[in-house]
Order: structure tokens, then sequence, then C-alpha cells
């Protein structure tokens, strides 16, 4: 996790998280997905969030404070999901798969405030602008650069809209979010 306290461990279709500070587990997670836990992520604006994906086709998302059932599920992945990654905009999450598949997903309503206002507003007096255009929730845009299955994603430090996937074959691919999901976030 991002604060340095927090670790997670998959096993099967278990997660675990761990506090570093008292080398104790703080949270189970049984039978977080039917199938094998691939990847987890965590939110890196908002602590207690965390993505996970596996065998079961599906991405997961979760409040690690109350994990009786995930907040939000994807089956976007027409075979496993080998990763998923945040960005530093946290509504945007990419995730890639066995089925050679890169999907870039929102998840809004799961998101921190902008981090780049977020000091600048006070808590209860954030404005909401009525006019804006909602994105919908769920799959953005799906990529399918790959000839084999995608095993990992990353996004770059340098330029928050910018990921590079990587597949079982060698191939190194770099996207770019489209202007229209871009402006659509930032404006």
């Amino acid at each position: 996790h991002s604060s340095g306290n927090q670790v997670g461990i998959a096993s099967d279709q278990h997660i675990r998280l761990h506090d570093l500070r008292t080398m104790k587990c703080t949270t189970v997670l049984d039978n977080a997905h039917t199938q094998t836990v691939r990847d987890l992520d965590f939110n890196p604006n908002r602590q207690y969030y965390m993505a996970t994906c596996g065998d079961d086709c599906a991405t997961r998302f979760w409040d690690t404070r109350n994990c009786s059932q995930p907040l939000l599920s994807f089956f976007n992945h027409s075979h496993w999901v080998w990763k998923v990654r945040y960005n530093l905009r946290d509504q945007l999450l990419l995730t890639g798969g066995s089925d050679s598949k890169v999907v870039l997903l929102n998840v809004a309503s799961l998101a921190s405030t902008d981090p780049a206002t977020e000091d600048e507003e006070e808590e209860g007096e954030k404005e909401i602008d009525h006019n804006k255009e909602q994105m919908r929730e769920g799959v953005l845009e799906e990529y399918d650069k790959h000839e084999d299955s995608v095993y990992s994603v990353a996004w770059s430090t340098a330029d928050p809209w910018l990921f590079a996937s990587l597949s079982n074959d060698g191939r190194l691919v770099l996207n770019k979010v489209s202007k229209e999901i871009k402006f659509s976030i930032i404006l």
C-alpha cells in the first residue's frame, strides 16, 4: 500500500492484509474470487480501497474496513485477468488478461476527489457542476494490440495518461488514454 504500512498477500482465492507496524494480519478475505487471485492494487488516494483480479475473469473492488462483499465487480475479460493497476487519478484503472486484451475502466463512484484540487476544497464545500456530463462506469476502452496473454500493465510516472502493457510473446505496447476521456475527466 502507498502508505507503506500495509501489505496484501494473495493465495488461491484468498487475500490477507498485514500491518507491518504490528506484524499482524488485519484482514482476511476468504473466497475473494471463485478461482485463483492473480493480482491486487491499493488505491493511491483512498487508503482503504483495493482492487483485485483473478482467474474467474473478474475485477473486484473492496473497502478493506468491511470486506463482507465487494463494492463493485466487473467481468470485462473472457479469460484470466493477470494484472490490475490504479492510475494516480484513481477513477481510472487498467487490467490485462490472458485474452490478449488491456481494458481501461472507469470507477468514478469509488474515486477520491481530483488530486490537483483536493487541498483547495474544504470538506462539505465542494462545488458540483450539474452540467458536466458524467462518464459511464465500467469499460471505457479496450486495447487489442497484443497477440498473446497480457501479463503486465503499468501507468507512466511522468505522464498520467500514458501506459504500457507487456505480453507473453515479449511485445511491449505503449498507449495513451484518448483525448475524449482525458478531457471529460479534467474539464
